[in-house]
């Protein structure tokens, strides 16, 4: 199958669960920690395709929850900004395969780009822990 690198936070319990679908469906899986990783914005740019702004975060990121920084209300060159100094606000994980990259673990695009085993229920996008994503 497919070589898959995974950028998560460790201890993740969802990041932990859409590994094991991965590895379940077959794939390599390289684990890293995103919060250790050089961030350029160019870098960060390329797995957030033609999102919005505002979905590229975190939901649960502390300064997304605190209000000090609200993603609706922010430019893409100060959002990549941000994320480069602080690697929390990033909506997680971010995947990279074949030259091509995707942010979050969106079920219905991987499938169609590297195949997994159907899911009962499907991967979680909602933190257990907090009412957001993971933080």
């Amino acid at each position: 199958m497919a070589v898959i690198v995974f950028y998560e936070k460790p201890g993740c319990i969802n990041n932990t669960r859409q590994k094991q679908i991965l590895i379940q469906s077959g794939h390599d899986v390289v684990a890293l920690d995103i919060r250790v990783q050089a961030w350029t914005p160019a870098t960060l740019r390329s797995f957030f395709g033609d999102r919005p702004v505002a979905d590229w975060f975190n939901r649960a990121a502390p300064r997304v929850k605190s209000g000090a920084l609200v993603p609706e209300t922010i430019a893409a060159d100060e959002a990549l900004a941000q994320m480069c100094l602080d690697p929390l606000l990033i909506r997680r994980p971010l995947i990279e395969c074949d030259g091509r990259r995707l942010a979050g673990f969106d079920e219905a695009v991987l499938g169609n780009w590297v195949g997994l085993e159907p899911q009962d229920p499907p991967a979680p996008q909602v933190c257990p822990r907090t009412e957001g994503v993971c933080p």
